[in-house]
C-alpha cells in the first residue's frame, strides 16, 4: 500500500512539474517559409527545454512585422531577428538584444547579395541600370536588413533613385522566395544574401549554379538573439547560459546549428551591434530629404540638422 501511494505521488509530482513548467515563446522571422524554417530551428529548441526545464513555444510568423508585434504585445518572449528587424523589436517591443549568432567559420558577419539568373543579361549592377523599365526587380521585406534596408542604401540611396519608380514592376519576398522566383525567370534581380544562397550551394549545387551574383556589400553584424526586457530574470539565466554555451564541443550542437544557416554558435551582445544599422536608416533618410520635393529650404536644412545630431550621437 505504501508502495502504491509512494509511485502514485512520484507520478503526481511529475505531471504537476510538466503542467507548470515556464513556458517561453521563441519567434522566427520569415527568412523562408514557415515550414521550411520549422524544419531547421525545432530541433534547436527541443534542445533548449532539455536543458533550460523551460517548455518553448515557437512561433513562425509570416513575415517580419508579425515577430515583431507579437513581441511587442508579449506573445513572443525571445527572437532570432536580423539587424533591422532587431532595431525596431528594441525602439516598439521593449526588446534588448543578449546574444549574436556565429557562422561556422568563426565570423560575424554576412553581405547582401543581388542576384539573377546565369541566362539573364545581367552581369554587373551597371546592366541593370542601362535600361531599368526592363527590369521585373525582387526586395526583400521592409524589415529585412539584407533584403531591403542595406540595398535599398547601398544601391538605391547612393543613387538617388527610387526602385519603384525606376523599375518596370518591384515586389518584396523572403529570401527563399526571391531564389525560386530568379529560378523561374519571373524575376530578372532580387537581393539575397550570402547565408541563404551558402545554405543553397550546400544543399543544392544544382539550382545554386544557376545563379548569378551580381552585386555584394559591405559586411552585415550576424543576427542576434532578442529577448523583452521585463522576461523573469531567473527565465534569463537559463536561457542565456543554454546560448552562450550551445554547440561549444557537441557535435550533434553543431549539426544542428550548421543545418539552420551554417551557424557554428554565440556569443554575448547588447544593442550597441545596432549601431551600424542606425547609422545606415539615417543615411538613407538624409538622402531623401536632401532630394524631396515640396519641402522649404528651412524645413530641409532642419531635417538635415535633425538626422546629422543624431548621427553624431550615435558616433
Amino acid at each position: 500500500m505504501k508502495l502504491k501511494h509512494l509511485v502514485l505521488g512520484a507520478c503526481l509530482a511529475v505531471s504537476s512539474a510538466i503542467a507548470f513548467a515556464q513556458e517561453v515563446s521563441f519567434g522566427i522571422i520569415a527568412t523562408d517559409s514557415a515550414s521550411a524554417q520549422r524544419e531547421k530551428w525545432e530541433p534547436f529548441f527541443k534542445d533548449m527545454e532539455k536543458k533550460t526545464g523551460l517548455k518553448i513555444k515557437s512561433f513562425y510568423a509570416t513575415d517580419y512585422a508579425g515577430v515583431i508585434e507579437a513581441m511587442r504585445f508579449n506573445k513572443v518572449q525571445v527572437a532570432w531577428y536580423g539587424n533591422k528587424a532587431a532595431m525596431e523589436a528594441v525602439d516598439r517591443a521593449n526588446g534588448e538584444i543578449f546574444a549574436q549568432l556565429m557562422y561556422a567559420d568563426g565570423s560575424f558577419g554576412y553581405e547582401a547579395l543581388l542576384i539573377t539568373h546565369k541566362d539573364s543579361p545581367y552581369k554587373t549592377l551597371d546592366d541593370v541600370f542601362k535600361n531599368p523599365k526592363a527590369v521585373n526587380f525582387g526586395i526583400g521585406d521592409p524589415n529585412s536588413t539584407s533584403g531591403f534596408l542595406v540595398p535599398t542604401y547601398y544601391v538605391f540611396a547612393a543613387r538617388k533613385v527610387d526602385p519603384r519608380a525606376i523599375f518596370k514592376t518591384v515586389r518584396n519576398g523572403s529570401h527563399g522566395n526571391n531564389i525560386q522566383a530568379i529560378l523561374a525567370k519571373q524575376l530578372d534581380v532580387a537581393t539575397n544574401n550570402t547565408e541563404d544562397m551558402g545554405r543553397l550551394q550546400t544543399t543544392r549545387p544544382d539550382l545554386y549554379d544557376q545563379l548569378r551574383i551580381i552585386w555584394k556589400s559591405p559586411l552585415i553584424p550576424s543576427d542576434p538573439f532578442v529577448w523583452r526586457k521585463d522576461l523573469d530574470p531567473a527565465i534569463k539565466e537559463k536561457i542565456r547560459t543554454f546560448v552562450l554555451n550551445y554547440a561549444k564541443t557537441d557535435e550533434a550542437e553543431k549539426l544542428i546549428l550548421k543545418n539552420i544557416y551554417n551557424y557554428g554558435g554565440f556569443r554575448a551582445s547588447t544593442n550597441d551591434q545596432l549601431k551600424p544599422i542606425r547609422q545606415l536608416e539615417l543615411f538613407k533618410d538624409r538622402v531623401k530629404f536632401e532630394t524631396a520635393q515640396g519641402l522649404s529650404d528651412a524645413e530641409r536644412a532642419a531635417k538635415l540638422a535633425e538626422i546629422d545630431q543624431a548621427l553624431a550621437k550615435l558616433n
